[in-house]
């Protein structure tokens, strides 16, 4: 007997494999889909946040990366995704932060370590 797979899961994964492959507002309607039920979700609005930066909306995706950071801040993959949002766009004082906070949960992160060295 199999056990069904979370809903929400399979909604999540929907929306990153429409991320994947460039459906960017199929992608982004699951992602809504989800925070519609569950507005403290991180992992879906770390990726509307992505997906919303793939699209150029600068200001959307730093808001849903930043929200996703504070509903999961010891998570370093979504801090490492604001920071790297934050290189893209310039911001580098606040990427510097964003990278020596994950460095301060996981020290020896080796994506954390490589872009703190090119802001050095």
């Amino acid at each position: 007997m199999s056990i069904a797979a979370n809903p929400v899961d399979e909604t999540l994964q929907r929306g990153i494999n429409y991320k994947v492959e460039g459906l960017y507002d199929e992608a982004i309607a699951q992602f809504q889909t989800i925070l519609i039920e569950d507005p403290c979700h991180a992992h879906a609005r770390m990726e509307l946040g992505l997906v919303y930066g793939f699209l150029g909306l600068f200001d959307e995706s730093i808001e849903e990366l930043q929200n996703a950071a504070s509903l999961s801040p010891g998570c370093p993959k979504i801090r490492l995704n604001l920071a790297k949002t934050y290189c893209m766009l310039g911001m580098n004082d606040e990427a510097r932060s964003e990278f020596e906070e994950v460095l301060a949960r996981d020290p020896e992160n080796e994506e954390a370590l490589k872009n703190l060295s090119f802001l050095a």
